[in-house]
């Protein structure tokens, strides 16, 4: 029996965007998409870098648990599409007040669809 390798999925700290000024670095020079539950800033980087990707869920989003909830639904997405994202990318996902009442389909669908607009998905 032959064992094929399959790629990884896991998600790395290294894949994240993780210093205020990355995040304000997106924003300032990113285009953004508006969807009812998701907002995406995506921005091309000026070499072909592994992409990388932030999460915002503000205390507009709910307590602590709903804001943690609505975080790992959208690191579990990214990390299920990861192989579909383009090199060279930089974007952040920052939740609206209508993420903590939505499924997690309901995530994903926007997500891909946002994500789609942006053309960062191969």
């Amino acid at each position: 029996m032959q064992v094929t390798k399959v790629s990884s999925f896991s998600f790395p700290k290294a894949r994240r965007l993780t210093h205020r000024l990355e995040y304000e670095r997106v924003k300032r020079n990113g285009v953004t998409q508006r969807g009812k539950l998701l907002m995406l800033n995506a921005m091309p980087t000026n070499n072909s870098e592994a992409w990388r990707a932030g999460f915002v869920t503000s205390g507009r989003v709910g307590g602590a648990v709903i804001r943690n909830r609505v975080r790992r639904r959208l690191r579990e997405i990214v990390r299920r599409h990861q192989h579909e994202l383009r090199q060279g990318i930089w974007f952040v996902i920052i939740a609206r007040h209508e993420a903590a009442t939505a499924s997690y389909r309901a995530l994903e669908d926007e997500w891909l669809h946002l994500a789609s607009r942006a053309s960062i998905l191969l």
